[in-house]
């Protein structure tokens, strides 16, 4: 374990795939020395009646996000990609999950 205390302790964010799910979900954040312990911590803290099958632990300072000011100037180049649309095709009612 780490020599730090707990209040040097990163901040991680934690994500848990439900068993009915088929994605990870952001369901909150702790603090821990290390990795095993952020896992650990999340088992105990997020899914306390078995409703996960799966957890994802990550610092957050790895994480790079957008920002709401850049919101319209980020995602703006997508809106002249019509053909990322499904507006070209229809899906057939036998396809699940599209």
């Amino acid at each position: 374990m780490s020599d730090r205390t707990k209040g040097d302790w990163p901040l991680y964010e934690v994500f848990v795939r439900g068993k009915r799910g088929l994605n990870h979900v952001h369901v909150g954040s702790l603090h821990a020395a290390d990795d095993q312990m952020a896992l650990t911590h999340a088992r105990d803290l997020y899914t306390r009646r078995n409703e996960g099958v799966s957890i994802w632990v990550v610092r957050s300072e790895h994480i790079a996000a957008s920002t709401r000011d850049e919101k319209d100037p980020f995602f703006e180049p997508s809106a002249d990609k019509v053909y990322r649309h499904p507006t070209f095709y229809d899906i057939p009612d036998d396809v699940p999950h599209i």
